[in-house]
C-alpha cells in the first residue's frame, strides 16, 4: 500500500486562496460527539472556516450509521458547498455521497478512510501510529503474553492500526519471545466496551497478561480500569490521541504511550481543503495531496499527517505545544521531571 506522508507542521502552508469564502456553507457529519478529541477538532474546524469567511453547520449522528445518511440529507438541502464526514460505518455511507454527487457538493472523508475516490481522504498515517503503539509496548515488555485490544469493526482505522502493530510485533511473535493471548474489536471504541472485553480476557487467562496493545486512549482507559481492578496497572498498554486522562496516566506509569496527532491541525486542514473544494478546486491540485491506494482497489486523493509518539520522556512536547495543562498532566504524579 503506497502511502505519502505530510509532516503536522506543513499543514499550515497547505491551502492557499486569495478568495474569501463568502457565501460558502460548510457542512460536518459527526459520527458521534462522545470522544473527548472531537471538540478539538470541531473547534480547528471552525477557526478554519471562520478565517475563510465560511458558514459552518453540523450534525452528530450519536453512533447511528442510519441517522447519519439522515443527517446528511438534512443538511444537503440546506445548501451545503462541502461536506466533511467522520464516517460511523464507512461501507455504509455511500448513499451520503450520491446525494452529494447529485447535488455537486465535494466529499472530505474525515480521520476514517471512505472507500471511495469521490471523497477526499484526510487523516493521520494510522498504519504508522499502529507501529508506534507496538515499538513503544515492545519496547517496555520484550516478551511475554500480549492482548490485542482493537477498534471498532467497522471502523477502517482499526485494521490499519492492527496492521501496523502486526508489522513491530511479527519478529518477535516469530522468535517465540512473545504470544498474542487474545484479541477483540471495541464496538463503538467505547471504552465501557474495551474494559469489558479487557476483563473476560483476564478472566480466560487467569490474569496471564503481560501487555496489551489498546489502540486508542478511550479503549486504553478501559484496559487500565481493568487490570487495576485485579492489581496489574503499570503493565505496558498504548493509545492514541493525546486525550488528558491518557496523557496523565502515561505521566502516572499506567499507559506507557498514547500516540499524539494534533487534532488542531487536522481540524484546520479540513476547513481549509472544504473551502478549496467548495471553490472548484480539483482534489488532486490540493497541495500535499497524494494517492492513497486503498483497501477497496480504489485510488484516493489524500494528505496524511505524521503522528508523534508521546512516552514519559517526552511529555514536555505536548506541553510545549500547549495541548495540555501543567496542572492537568501532573494531577497525581511524583518523580517526573516533567512534572517537578
Amino acid at each position: 500500500m503506497k502511502k505519502t506522508f505530510l509532516l503536522a507542521s506543513a499543514v499550515t502552508a497547505m491551502i492557499a486562496s486569495d478568495v474569501v469564502a463568502k457565501d460558502l456553507t460548510v457542512c460536518v457529519s459527526w459520527s458521534n460527539f462522545r470522544e473527548e478529541r472531537w471538540k478539538t477538532d470541531e473547534a480547528a474546524i471552525k477557526g478554519a472556516l471562520d478565517a475563510a469567511g465560511a458558514e459552518y453547520i453540523s450534525a452528530d449522528a450519536q453512533t447511528s450509521a442510519t441517522k447519519q445518511l439522515a443527517d446528511i440529507e438534512g443538511m444537503i438541502t440546506q445548501g451545503c458547498s462541502s461536506l466533511i464526514i467522520l464516517a460511523q460505518d464507512s461501507a455504509s455511507i455511500g448513499p451520503a455521497l450520491d446525494a452529494a454527487e447529485d447535488a455537486d457538493i465535494p466529499v472530505v472523508g474525515y480521520d476514517r478512510m471512505i472507500d471511495d475516490p469521490r471523497a477526499f481522504y484526510l487523516t493521520f498515517d494510522n498504519v504508522e501510529v499502529g507501529r508506534m503503539q507496538a515499538r513503544a509496548v515492545l519496547a517496555a515488555q520484550p516478551s511475554g503474553r500480549y492482548v490485542m485490544i482493537k477498534g471498532s469493526p467497522v471502523d477502517p482505522n482499526a485494521d490499519f492500526l492492527r496492521g501496523g502493530q502486526q508489522e513491530v510485533l511479527q519478529a518477535a511473535l516469530d522468535a517465540g519471545d512473545i504470544e498474542i493471548v487474545a484479541e477483540a474489536y471495541t464496538d463503538d471504541w467505547q471504552p465501557a466496551n474495551a474494559q469489558r472485553n479487557m476483563e473476560q480476557i483476564l478472566t480466560q487467562t487467569d490474569n496471564g497478561v503481560d501487555a496489551v496493545v489498546a489502540s486508542n486512549d478511550g479503549t486504553a482507559g478501559g484496559v487500565v480500569a481493568a487490570l487495576t481492578a485485579q492489581g496489574m496497572a503499570g503493565i505496558p498498554v498504548s493509545g492514541q490521541d493525546g486525550d488528558m486522562a491518557a496523557l496523565n496516566r502515561v505521566a502516572l506509569g499506567t499507559q506507557t504511550v498514547s500516540v499524539w496527532k494534533d487534532s488542531r491541525a487536522l481540524g484546520k486542514a479540513a476547513g481549509e481543503i472544504a473551502v478549496a473544494l467548495a471553490q472548484g478546486a480539483a482534489k488532486a491540485d490540493v497541495d500535499g495531496s497524494a494517492i492513497f491506494n486503498s483497501p477497496g482497489g480504489n485510488d484516493l486523493n489524500s494528505v496524511l499527517l505524521a503522528p508523534i509518539p508521546i512516552t514519559q520522556d517526552k511529555l514536555s512536547i505536548v506541553l510545549d505545544a500547549g495541548w495540555i495543562s501543567k496542572d492537568t498532566l501532573c494531577a497525581g504524579v511524583s518523580g517526573v521531571a516533567v512534572c517537578e
